[in-house]
């Protein structure tokens, strides 16, 4: 009856040292972090298939326009709101021919001066007509003056598309030719000045008395 029951017991303990060896290996397995498997790269959500295909379609070159520039008047407002702008903001204020076309001005002179080349433009939509001294760098409501020669000035006017397309073109403006006013007046002018000093010095003569 002793054998039974010693035999019995280690069998119980055994039992339980297993159990409790089990237990522990469930416990190890379970406090360890599980691997992650790798995020995979999310793709874009692709076309709704219940929904009607409707294509894309891209303005051609071929039915694209050019933009009409904003009328005379419109610019000129503009022109005065960011000059108001600028007076608030301490800042330099804009020159007047940033809202002129380079289509309306005329150049009337060139001269040379210290700093350079510049040259006279007259304003022809404004009445009365008024004129400004530019010099290389001015910036136009439509391009800008990029260099002055001793006839000619050299513009880069921009021309915008309806389809969102900025294209940068050379412009030649040479010195407007003189009308014949302006052309008789210039050829008079050095005869009519002889003529005064002639009449000057001759009344001069007559009004002093003959020496004896």
């Amino acid at each position: 009856m002793k054998h039974k029951h010693a035999i019995r017991y280690t069998i119980s303990a055994a039992a339980i040292a297993g159990a409790m060896s089990f237990s522990a290996l469930i416990g190890n397995a379970q406090e360890k972090p599980e691997a992650k498997a790798p995020a995979k790269s999310e793709k874009p959500a692709g076309r709704d298939p219940f929904k009607k295909y409707t294509p894309v379609i891209k303005p051609s070159r071929a039915s694209a326009t050019k933009m009409e520039p904003p009328p005379i008047q419109t610019r000129i407002e503009n022109y005065k709101a960011q000059k108001m702008a600028a007076s608030a903001a301490h800042m330099a204020a804009p020159k007047p021919t940033t809202a002129l076309l380079l289509s309306e001005v005329q150049i009337t002179g060139i001269f040379r001066t210290p700093r350079g080349w510049s040259a006279m433009v007259e304003a022809t939509p404004l009445t009365p007509k008024l004129s400004y001294v530019v010099y290389p760098g001015e910036n136009f409501f439509d391009g800008q003056l990029v260099a002055i020669e001793e006839s000619r000035l050299v513009f880069r006017r921009d021309v915008l598309w309806t389809d969102g397309r900025r294209e940068k073109v050379a412009e030649i403006k040479p010195l407007r030719a003189p009308s014949p006013v302006e052309a008789m007046t210039a050829s008079k002018g050095p005869a009519e000045t002889q003529a005064s000093e002639a009449a000057k010095v001759a009344s001069d003569k007559a009004d002093k008395p003959e020496k004896q």
